[in-house]
């Protein structure tokens, strides 16, 4: 194991493949600043090191990310993150954006909100069946625009609609129905399953799936910031989160 951090680890396996593992389960992985930059970092990392050729991105203690953490943006005094807070969690965005290594993505029980948005990140997610995954913002007049910067990178107008603005629990079968998931899988099997799938990806003679990863973005005109620029210009970057009703 690579433990870059606290907040976000790194697992290099000989078979091609590493782990980044959101890691924060006594808060169930919910998003902080450091934790925006730690995973910023170890994106990085991966994607400099020679011998990883797939990311699984997973989060610790059974499941995913349950968003934003509230309780951490609304203290008094306030973190001395909150105010660059936009500024870091673009950059952990973008570094997602810019790998050019497929991103396996392991949502166990949740992925809510900016949690959400990591999972779809991803350019195969597999998902238990009894989890779910909820672009929520919605439902407490917030906007999501790293939701819908990613599902409008990956998918129709209608299916965007369908995930955001209603706001719902969007389980594992259906999000497999809907192309959203790659696969939906007995809760239990989740975390192998993703990872039978990085070490296949990996074993794949080399070059491959770099190429076709650059031809998925082909047809995009724009870099990472140009991208999110066009859903986060709305956004009032001032604002800060809520208390709110919102599973967490």
């Amino acid at each position: 194991m690579e433990k870059t951090s606290e907040r976000v680890q790194l697992v290099v396996h000989e078979q091609g493949w590493a782990e980044v593992i959101l890691n924060r389960p006594h808060r169930k992985n919910a998003i902080t600043g450091p934790l925006g930059l730690d995973l910023a970092s170890v994106m990085r990392q991966a994607e400099q090191n020679p011998l990883v050729r797939v990311i699984l991105l997973k989060g610790a203690g059974g499941s995913f990310c349950s968003g934003l953490d509230l309780k951490e943006f609304n203290a008094e005094p306030q973190p001395e993150w909150l105010a660059d807070f936009q500024h870091i969690w673009r950059g952990a965005h973008r570094a997602l954006f810019e790998s050019t290594k497929p991103i396996v993505g392991c949502l166990q029980r949740y992925a809510i909100n900016g949690g959400a948005a990591l999972a779809l990140a991803c350019d195969l997610l597999i998902v238990g069946e009894e989890s779910f995954l909820q672009v929520g913002e919605v439902q407490i007049g917030m906007a999501a625009p790293y939701n819908l910067a990613w599902l409008s990178l990956r998918h129709s107008e209608g299916r965007v609609a369908q995930t955001a603005l209603v706001g719902d629990r969007i389980y594992g079968r259906q999000l497999q129905d809907m192309g959203i998931a790659y696969r939906s899988v007995d809760e239990a099997q989740t975390q192998a399953v993703a990872a039978e799938l990085c070490g296949r990806l990996a074993g794949y003679p080399e070059g491959g799936l770099q190429q076709i990863k650059a031809g998925l973005r082909s047809h995009l005109t724009h870099n990472a910031d140009q991208w999110f620029d066009q859903f986060t210009g709305a956004v009032s970057v001032g604002n800060r989160p809520q208390p709110s009703s919102m599973p967490r």
